[in-house]
């Protein structure tokens, strides 16, 4: 049982790694692409839809998608590195507990 909680701490551990990369990678490349065409918004914006809405994609339609995919992008690294770390730390307790 000992290994088997090991094993899975440390493959959860690899995930969260390779999924911090990959979206790194994903949004880096959505993000590159905004502040060439110098679109700024804040960190509200990317958690509230309407004010997103309103207040950022009226203002540049034109780069509509390049919006939405970086916000899903963001929202979804944080929901799968949310999951991830609660994985980790639920097992890593776990752990503490069979020690």
């Amino acid at each position: 049982m000992y290994i088997l909680l090991v094993s899975l701490v440390l493959g959860l551990f690899a995930v969260l790694l390779f999924v911090n990369f990959y979206f790194r990678w994903k949004v880096i490349k959505v993000y590159q692409r905004l502040v060439e065409e110098h679109i700024e918004f804040e960190a509200a914006h990317i958690f509230n839809k309407k004010r997103l809405n309103d207040e950022i994609l009226s203002r540049y339609p034109q780069s509509r998608e390049d919006i939405l995919t970086f916000v899903s992008h963001i929202r979804f690294s944080i929901s799968m590195g949310t999951i991830l770390l609660i994985l980790i730390l639920l097992f890593g307790g776990i752990l503490m507990l069979y020690r």
